[in-house]
Order: structure tokens, then C-alpha cells, then sequence
């Protein structure tokens, strides 16, 4: 974990445009990703969990290797739910959520559908996921790796890169980066503070940007 703290008013976009500095300019997951509602956030480190298709299922612990990730999960963690962006079932839901901010986690995002919405919604989690879906993965998905390299929303993520997710999308910070990009988001967001301050006192965009480089 980084030793510097992201600055609030970091967003998405000044992670993604921190990546492109260093030369990694695709770590930025599908826009088929979405928050349920415009106002979640989610920042943290990532937990991930992986799924795929199969119709067995253990019907005595039909929910087992879940159950243990979900347990597994640490304050401050981002639940990374990669699922080869499957529509066969939703895969995270209103009881996945309880449990996980119960843990201590800061979110999901998952490149397949969710369910229990309104639920959801009600427990108060962040929640990203592409649509909606009542089934249940039981017997359609089973979890194939837990805490290993996956590849979610089009993006290789490991347990520990950073993850910020907002309205415009959701970015991935390999963990070795994440003390570069935390400085130069930082200093993003205040310097996009005083181009926002001078152009609403007046400035043309280029006075702004000749003053500080910087749109």
C-alpha cells in the first residue's frame, strides 16, 4: 500500500491522464462498466475473484470458494469480480455486499451483471457491474481463482494494484505505480483547481494553459 494519501478530489480521469505520464495508457476497464447510481465512488486496493462457466456445483457448499473470499476481504479492499464479462448470471448481490462492507471493503466492480439492486442500494455499497440479471451463478458460473492475476473489464489487475472507479469509468494502477501516480494525480487535482479558478475569473483557455500547462 502507498505511503502517500490520494487526495480527495482525485477522479478517475486524473489517475488515467497520471498513467499516460508513465507510458501505461490502457489500463482504463470497458465503459460497459457503470455505477448503479452517478454518485459512487470507489477507491482501494484490489481483492480479486474470478469466474467461469460450469454447470457443476457442490451441493452441499454450493457457494464455498465465495464464501471464503468474501471472508477473506480486508478494510480498505476493492472487490474485483472478473467473469469474462458472462451475461449467464449476475454475480455479486445485496447479502455479497452486506458482508463485504461489513468486512471493511470500499466496493465492487465487476465486468459481469449484478442483482438486488434496490437492496443494494439500501445496505449502501458501491457497486459497478455491466446491467442487471436475476440468476443466480449456481450451476451457470463457479469461481475458478481467488487472490490471483485476472483480467477484468478488459484489464489485466493483480491483488494490490489500485483501483479508482467513478462516474467516467474504472481505472487500474499497477501496484508498483501507484507511488508516481498518487503524486501526480495529486498534484493534478490542485493545479486543475487554479485553471478552474482563472478561467471562471476570465481567463481565455489559452492564458490558462500557457500559465499552467495543465487541461
Amino acid at each position: 500500500m502507498s505511503t502517500i494519501s490520494l487526495h480527495p478530489a482525485v477522479r478517475s480521469a486524473m489517475i488515467s491522464d497520471s498513467l499516460d505520464l508513465i507510458g501505461i495508457r490502457n489500463n482504463v476497464m470497458s465503459k460497459e462498466i457503470r455505477p448503479l447510481d452517478r454518485g459512487m465512488k470507489v477507491t482501494g486496493y484490489a481483492a480479486t475473484i474470478e469466474f467461469e462457466p460450469s454447470e457443476e456445483f457442490d451441493p452441499n457448499d454450493p457457494y464455498g470458494p465465495a464464501i471464503e473470499y468474501l471472508d477473506s476481504l480486508q478494510r480498505g479492499e476493492v472487490a474485483i469480480v472478473a467473469t469474462g464479462q458472462s451475461t449467464r448470471s449476475a454475480f455479486w448481490g445485496e447479502l455479497f455486499s452486506t458482508a463485504a462492507l461489513r468486512r471493511g471493503a470500499t466496493g465492487v466492480v465487476c465486468d459481469g451483471p449484478l442483482r438486488d439492486v434496490n437492496e443494494i442500494f439500501e445496505v449502501g455499497f458501491n457497486a459497478f457491474g455491466v446491467g442487471t440479471l436475476p440468476y443466480d451463478y449456481k450451476g451457470r458460473m463457479r469461481v475458478s481463482k481467488v487472490r490471483g492475476e485476472v483480467v477484468c473489464g478488459g484489464v489485466a489487475v493483480s491483488p494490490g494494484d489500485f483501483i479508482i472507479a467513478d462516474i467516467d469509468g474504472v481505472v487500474v494502477v499497477p501496484a508498483f505505480a501507484i507511488e508516481k501516480v498518487f503524486t501526480a494525480a495529486n498534484a493534478r487535482a490542485q493545479g486543475e483547481n487554479h485553471v478552474l479558478a482563472d478561467l471562471k475569473a476570465g481567463s481565455t483557455v489559452r492564458e490558462a494553459w500557457d500559465k499552467h500547462h495543465l487541461l
